[in-house]
């Protein structure tokens, strides 16, 4: 799943995850950290599945084969596991990751499937994967569908993903799907704000519904922030209109104060420069040239910059040349928290 913040991937990743256990799957849900690899946040999951498809039968063969393959990639890796002893830990690891995630992955699928099970893995912000780990799943789970094992990947992350997977395996376009979750359509937006009140017997006007979801653009995330002021703000039933515009000043406010300003001190005075020059095109990816023209920068100068706000999460490149914000509103923030004098000072130093 490719999307912005807010716009519920995460929530998405938690249904599914309840949904393959209702079926019986076994799943092993994880966010990715930028600052550990790929081996060491996934062995301990592994390791979880594999003592839950021990208990559906005796330990056999199999079963004993993945737990030593996982016990080989654990030691090779580094990573931390619970109760694994290395010297059981039969063949040798390569310290291929490619390789050797490939051998965990088909033991732990034959396993599962022949104790009719299937394994489910979980996997939120699958772009702050490094370009080799992400390489190596992907060739893990392109062996995986060549043999037809029972080990799928839902993932969720950025709208780089596509690209990054691309450039990381060029068949990965082939093997995934990449749905887009954006923006919930305005039938769906009306509902979301509008049946949780009702429950409580309390109805939105339909002028305070219709500015309600203009201010939020339909993002989830905003629609509930703005639900939860408008329901603060409001005295009794039906939310007013006056309630709506009380609630955007509140939820400005409060959003101001919290995810956008903690985002803002992530950046240093360059990167900040580099965003308040992208905020002064508005919401939409705009041109990277542009950017750089307006800080008085060349491309050259300006791209290292461009891709250090990328790699932060902060922004994302939807095609090539162009760059937006990862974060919905973020571009208006910016032109709240920094005047414009303020920011090409910055951008001259």
């Amino acid at each position: 799943m490719l999307g912005l913040r807010g716009v519920g991937k995460t929530v998405l990743l938690n249904a599914f995850e309840a949904i393959a256990e209702e079926n019986g799957c076994q799943t092993a849900l994880l966010e990715i950290d930028p600052e550990k690899s790929l081996a060491q946040q996934l062995a301990p999951q592994l390791q979880h599945v594999l003592h839950r498809l021990d208990r559906l039968k005796k330990t056999s063969s199999d079963l004993q084969r993945a737990f030593n393959s996982l016990r080989a990639f654990a030691s090779m890796f580094k990573a931390s596991v619970g109760d694994v002893d290395f010297s059981l830990a039969g063949s040798p690891a390569t310290g291929d990751l490619a390789i050797d995630l490939t051998d965990l992955f088909v033991a732990i699928g034959d396993a599962a499937k022949k104790r009719g099970a299937a394994i489910v893995l979980l996997v939120d912000e699958i772009q702050y994967l490094q370009k080799g780990d992400l390489s190596a799943l992907i060739m893990a789970l392109h062996k995986i569908s060549q043999r037809q094992l029972p080990l799928l990947l839902f993932g969720a992350g950025l709208p780089q993903l596509a690209k990054l997977a691309g450039d990381a395996k060029s068949y990965a376009e082939r093997l995934f799907d990449y749905p887009p979750i954006g923006p919930l359509d305005p039938k769906s937006a009306r509902h979301a704000l509008a049946a949780p009140a009702l429950r409580e017997d309390v109805e939105y006007e339909t002028a305070a519904l219709d500015y309600v979801i203009d201010q939020t653009g339909r993002y989830p995330f905003f629609l509930q922030v703005w639900g939860s002021h408008c329901w603060d703000e409001a005295g009794n039933s039906p939310i007013t209109l006056a309630d709506a515009k009380a609630a955007t000043k509140a939820a400005i406010a409060a959003l101001d104060e919290g995810i956008f300003k903690v985002r803002l001190a992530r950046l240093t005075d360059r990167q900040k420069a580099y965003a308040r020059a992208m905020a002064e095109f508005g919401a939409e990816p705009v041109n990277s040239s542009d950017i750089a023209n307006s800080m008085n920068l060349s491309l050259s100068q300006a791209a290292p910059i461009r891709d250090e706000l990328i790699k932060k999460g902060m922004a994302y490149s939807p095609e090539r040349g162009l760059v937006g914000f990862t974060v919905p509103k973020f571009d208006e923030f910016m032109r709240r928290a920094i005047p414009a004098t303020v920011a090409k000072r910055k951008a001259k130093a």
